[in-house]
Protein backbone atom coordinates (compact mmCIF):
# COMPACT_ATOMS: atom_id res chain seq x y z
CA UNK A 1 0.00 0.00 0.00
CA UNK A 2 1.10 3.52 -0.78
CA UNK A 3 2.18 5.83 2.04
CA UNK A 4 0.21 8.72 0.56
CA UNK A 5 -0.68 11.43 3.06
CA UNK A 6 -4.43 11.70 3.58
CA UNK A 7 -6.50 14.69 4.56
CA UNK A 8 -9.15 12.51 6.21
CA UNK A 9 -8.96 8.95 7.53
CA UNK A 10 -12.22 7.29 8.53
CA UNK A 11 -12.36 4.21 10.76
CA UNK A 12 -15.24 1.77 11.08
CA UNK A 13 -15.65 -1.26 13.32
CA UNK A 14 -17.26 -3.07 10.38
CA UNK A 15 -17.31 -2.67 6.61
CA UNK A 16 -20.30 -0.38 5.81
CA UNK A 17 -20.11 1.53 9.14
CA UNK A 18 -18.37 4.47 7.50
CA UNK A 19 -20.63 4.52 4.45
CA UNK A 20 -23.74 4.53 6.62
CA UNK A 21 -22.43 7.06 9.13
CA UNK A 22 -20.61 9.58 6.97
CA UNK A 23 -20.64 8.41 3.34
CA UNK A 24 -22.11 11.72 2.18
CA UNK A 25 -19.46 13.75 3.96
CA UNK A 26 -16.69 11.62 2.48
CA UNK A 27 -18.16 11.93 -1.04
CA UNK A 28 -18.38 15.70 -0.63
CA UNK A 29 -14.83 16.06 0.69
CA UNK A 30 -13.46 13.97 -2.19
CA UNK A 31 -15.40 16.11 -4.67
CA UNK A 32 -13.73 19.13 -3.05
CA UNK A 33 -10.30 17.66 -3.74
CA UNK A 34 -9.53 16.08 -0.36
CA UNK A 35 -7.70 12.77 -0.11
CA UNK A 36 -9.72 10.31 1.95
CA UNK A 37 -9.22 6.72 3.06
CA UNK A 38 -11.00 4.14 5.21
CA UNK A 39 -9.64 1.63 7.71
CA UNK A 40 -12.05 -1.16 8.71
CA UNK A 41 -11.21 -2.70 12.07
CA UNK A 42 -12.90 -6.07 11.37
CA UNK A 43 -14.18 -7.99 8.36
CA UNK A 44 -17.68 -8.17 9.86
CA UNK A 45 -17.49 -11.95 10.05
CA UNK A 46 -20.14 -12.23 12.77
CA UNK A 47 -22.78 -10.50 10.66
CA UNK A 48 -26.02 -12.46 10.26
CA UNK A 49 -26.03 -12.12 6.47
CA UNK A 50 -23.23 -12.75 4.01
CA UNK A 51 -19.68 -13.71 4.98
CA UNK A 52 -16.30 -12.04 5.30
CA UNK A 53 -15.25 -12.82 1.71
CA UNK A 54 -18.45 -11.31 0.36
CA UNK A 55 -18.01 -8.22 2.49
CA UNK A 56 -14.41 -7.85 1.27
CA UNK A 57 -15.74 -7.63 -2.29
CA UNK A 58 -18.54 -5.29 -1.28
CA UNK A 59 -16.21 -2.91 0.57
CA UNK A 60 -13.95 -2.79 -2.49
CA UNK A 61 -16.94 -1.88 -4.67
CA UNK A 62 -18.07 0.80 -2.20
CA UNK A 63 -14.54 2.25 -2.15
CA UNK A 64 -14.58 2.66 -5.93
CA UNK A 65 -17.97 4.37 -5.80
CA UNK A 66 -16.75 6.89 -3.22
CA UNK A 67 -13.39 7.41 -4.94
CA UNK A 68 -11.21 6.57 -1.94
CA UNK A 69 -7.43 6.83 -2.08
CA UNK A 70 -6.94 3.74 0.09
CA UNK A 71 -8.86 1.19 2.12
CA UNK A 72 -7.36 -1.33 4.52
CA UNK A 73 -8.75 -3.89 6.94
CA UNK A 74 -6.95 -4.58 10.22
CA UNK A 75 -8.59 -7.99 10.65
CA UNK A 76 -9.50 -7.58 14.32
CA UNK A 77 -11.98 -10.12 15.72
CA UNK A 78 -15.53 -8.99 15.09
CA UNK A 79 -17.35 -8.66 18.40
CA UNK A 80 -14.29 -9.46 20.52
CA UNK A 81 -11.65 -6.82 19.78
CA UNK A 82 -10.81 -4.66 22.78
CA UNK A 83 -9.15 -1.35 23.52
CA UNK A 84 -5.75 -2.57 24.67
CA UNK A 85 -2.10 -1.98 23.77
CA UNK A 86 -1.99 -4.61 21.03
CA UNK A 87 -4.98 -3.16 19.17
CA UNK A 88 -3.94 0.45 19.84
CA UNK A 89 -0.53 -0.13 18.27
CA UNK A 90 -2.09 -1.48 15.08
CA UNK A 91 -4.32 1.58 14.79
CA UNK A 92 -1.37 3.87 15.58
CA UNK A 93 0.54 2.32 12.67
CA UNK A 94 -2.27 3.35 10.30
CA UNK A 95 -2.45 6.89 11.69
CA UNK A 96 1.30 7.32 11.35
CA UNK A 97 1.28 5.74 7.91
CA UNK A 98 -1.33 8.08 6.41
CA UNK A 99 -0.88 11.17 8.64
CA UNK A 100 -4.45 12.48 8.42
CA UNK A 101 -5.42 15.93 9.65
CA UNK A 102 -8.88 14.65 10.55
CA UNK A 103 -10.01 11.23 11.80
CA UNK A 104 -13.64 10.11 11.65
CA UNK A 105 -14.71 7.11 13.71
CA UNK A 106 -17.62 5.20 15.24
CA UNK A 107 -20.34 6.60 17.47
CA UNK A 108 -19.42 7.02 21.12
CA UNK A 109 -22.72 5.49 22.24
CA UNK A 110 -24.64 3.00 20.12
CA UNK A 111 -26.67 -0.22 19.99
CA UNK A 112 -23.85 -2.45 18.67
CA UNK A 113 -21.13 -3.00 21.29
CA UNK A 114 -18.35 -2.77 18.68
CA UNK A 115 -19.26 0.82 17.81
CA UNK A 116 -18.42 2.50 21.14
CA UNK A 117 -15.47 0.10 21.53
CA UNK A 118 -14.18 1.17 18.13
CA UNK A 119 -14.77 4.83 18.98
CA UNK A 120 -12.74 4.60 22.17
CA UNK A 121 -9.98 2.51 20.59
CA UNK A 122 -9.44 4.89 17.67
CA UNK A 123 -9.76 8.02 19.79
CA UNK A 124 -7.17 6.74 22.28
CA UNK A 125 -4.86 5.64 19.47
CA UNK A 126 -5.03 9.12 17.92
CA UNK A 127 -3.71 10.61 21.15
CA UNK A 128 -1.05 7.94 21.68
CA UNK A 129 0.12 8.24 18.08
CA UNK A 130 1.48 11.68 18.92
CA UNK A 131 3.82 10.37 21.62
CA UNK A 132 7.31 10.01 20.17
CA UNK A 133 8.42 7.44 22.75
CA UNK A 134 5.84 4.94 21.49
CA UNK A 135 7.83 3.05 18.86
CA UNK A 136 6.12 1.48 15.86
CA UNK A 137 7.51 -0.10 12.73
CA UNK A 138 5.90 -0.60 9.36
CA UNK A 139 7.55 -2.60 6.57
CA UNK A 140 10.79 -2.66 8.54
CA UNK A 141 11.04 1.10 9.06
CA UNK A 142 10.46 3.12 12.22
CA UNK A 143 7.50 5.47 12.04
CA UNK A 144 7.49 9.07 13.23
CA UNK A 145 4.86 10.31 15.65
CA UNK A 146 1.67 11.88 14.29
CA UNK A 147 -1.42 13.20 16.02
CA UNK A 148 -4.47 14.22 13.96
CA UNK A 149 -5.72 17.75 14.60
CA UNK A 150 -9.29 16.59 15.14
CA UNK A 151 -11.23 13.39 15.88
CA UNK A 152 -14.96 13.35 15.17
CA UNK A 153 -17.54 10.61 15.71
CA UNK A 154 -20.27 9.97 13.17
CA UNK A 155 -23.79 9.12 14.33
CA UNK A 156 -25.03 5.56 13.84
CA UNK A 157 -28.09 3.66 15.09
CA UNK A 158 -28.95 5.85 18.07
CA UNK A 159 -30.22 9.36 17.51
CA UNK A 160 -27.35 11.04 19.30
CA UNK A 161 -27.42 14.84 19.50
CA UNK A 162 -24.84 16.14 17.00
CA UNK A 163 -22.27 18.76 17.96
CA UNK A 164 -22.22 19.88 14.34
CA UNK A 165 -23.82 19.00 11.02
CA UNK A 166 -22.33 18.72 7.53
CA UNK A 167 -24.48 19.72 4.56
CA UNK A 168 -24.43 16.75 2.16
CA UNK A 169 -27.09 18.03 -0.23
CA UNK A 170 -26.17 16.77 -3.70
CA UNK A 171 -24.25 13.80 -2.29
CA UNK A 172 -27.03 11.65 -0.83
CA UNK A 173 -27.22 9.57 -4.03
CA UNK A 174 -23.49 8.80 -3.90
CA UNK A 175 -23.87 7.81 -0.23
CA UNK A 176 -26.77 5.47 -1.09
CA UNK A 177 -24.84 3.91 -3.97
CA UNK A 178 -21.93 3.16 -1.63
CA UNK A 179 -24.27 1.70 1.00
CA UNK A 180 -26.07 -0.48 -1.53
CA UNK A 181 -22.75 -1.92 -2.70
CA UNK A 182 -23.16 -4.07 0.44
CA UNK A 183 -25.96 -5.99 -1.21
CA UNK A 184 -25.69 -8.95 1.20
CA UNK A 185 -26.60 -6.70 4.12
CA UNK A 186 -29.67 -4.88 2.86
CA UNK A 187 -33.11 -5.65 1.49
CA UNK A 188 -33.23 -8.33 -1.18
CA UNK A 189 -36.63 -9.92 -1.89
CA UNK A 190 -34.88 -12.98 -3.32
CA UNK A 191 -32.62 -13.60 -0.32
CA UNK A 192 -33.16 -16.68 1.83
CA UNK A 193 -31.03 -15.34 4.68
CA UNK A 194 -32.52 -14.19 8.00
CA UNK A 195 -33.83 -10.65 8.20
CA UNK A 196 -31.93 -8.17 10.33
CA UNK A 197 -32.57 -4.64 11.56
CA UNK A 198 -30.88 -3.24 8.46
CA UNK A 199 -32.14 -5.72 5.86
CA UNK A 200 -35.84 -4.83 6.09
CA UNK A 201 -37.25 -2.93 3.13
CA UNK A 202 -37.71 0.29 5.10
CA UNK A 203 -34.10 0.70 6.23
CA UNK A 204 -32.74 2.62 3.23
CA UNK A 205 -35.73 4.94 3.45
CA UNK A 206 -34.83 5.48 7.11
CA UNK A 207 -31.30 6.49 6.09
CA UNK A 208 -32.72 9.05 3.67
CA UNK A 209 -35.24 10.32 6.21
CA UNK A 210 -32.60 10.79 8.89
CA UNK A 211 -30.34 12.80 6.58
CA UNK A 212 -33.33 14.89 5.53
CA UNK A 213 -34.31 15.50 9.16
CA UNK A 214 -30.76 16.50 10.08
CA UNK A 215 -30.73 18.75 7.03
CA UNK A 216 -33.96 20.36 8.21
CA UNK A 217 -32.17 21.53 11.33
CA UNK A 218 -29.79 23.68 9.26
CA UNK A 219 -32.20 24.47 6.42
CA UNK A 220 -30.62 22.23 3.77
CA UNK A 221 -31.88 19.12 1.98
CA UNK A 222 -29.61 16.54 3.63
CA UNK A 223 -26.99 16.50 6.38
CA UNK A 224 -24.87 14.15 8.50
CA UNK A 225 -24.20 14.67 12.18
CA UNK A 226 -21.01 14.33 14.21
CA UNK A 227 -20.02 14.53 17.85
CA UNK A 228 -16.72 15.68 19.33
CA UNK A 229 -15.08 15.09 22.70
CA UNK A 230 -13.46 18.50 22.58
CA UNK A 231 -14.94 21.94 22.03
CA UNK A 232 -15.16 23.08 18.43
CA UNK A 233 -13.91 26.54 17.49
CA UNK A 234 -14.53 28.69 14.43
CA UNK A 235 -12.75 31.74 13.02
CA UNK A 236 -15.80 34.00 12.72
CA UNK A 237 -19.55 34.01 13.32
CA UNK A 238 -20.27 34.09 9.58
CA UNK A 239 -18.79 30.60 9.27
CA UNK A 240 -21.88 29.27 11.06
CA UNK A 241 -24.97 28.31 9.06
Amino acid sequence: MSNIKLDILAFGAHPDDVELGCGGTIAKEIANGKKVGIIDLTRGELGTRGDSKTRDIESSDASKILGLEIRENLGFRDGFFINDEIHQLEVIKMIRKYKPEIVLCNAQDDRHIDHPKGAELVSDACFLSGLRKIITELNGSNQSEWRPENVYHYIQWKNSSPDFLIDISGFIEKKLQAIQAYSSQFFDPNSNEPETLISNKNFISNVINRSADLGRLINVEHAEGFTSKKSIGINRLHDLK
